[in-house]
């Protein structure tokens, strides 16, 4: 599967770790090229430098044909954005965003993206952790 992943933070490095050592054809996209040096030595996907909200940029970077985009960028708006750019413009099939503000879920949502929510899931977690101690 073709995935382009934007931003490569902590999450969107392992996430792209991840992906690339289960055989998919992995592309991080990211605002400056810092975040690249998170990935391993074993990475063999492909890396680039590009405006994560620019429709012509994210197409000439390769979203246009990609199986999936995930936005990882830790700005909200901006993942929303760019998952709206990829789904209604570059017919991207499978779009999905991290948001930071729960609230938000649904609004996403009906905008047919698909959603990861890390402060849902850290509370969650704890919560289970609570439970059963």
């Amino acid at each position: 599967m073709r995935v382009v992943i934007l931003g490569c933070g902590r999450l969107g490095a392992k996430v792209a770790e991840v992906l690339d050592r289960h055989g998919h054809d992995v592309t991080v996209l990211a605002r400056d090229a810092e975040g690249f040096s998170r990935l391993p030595k074993t990475f063999s996907g492909k890396t680039s430098v590009a405006n994560l909200i620019d429709v012509d940029e994210l197409r000439d970077k390769g979203v246009k044909g990609a199986d999936a985009l995930i936005a990882l960028t830790d700005g909200d708006n901006t993942n929303v954005m760019a998952c709206q750019i990829a789904k209604h413009i570059l017919g991207v099939p499978i779009v999905i965003s991290q948001i930071k503000d729960p609230e938000r879920e649904d609004t996403y949502n009906t905008l047919g993206i698909q959603t990861i929510c890390p402060t849902r899931l850290g509370a969650d977690k704890i919560r289970e952790v609570i439970a059963a101690t």
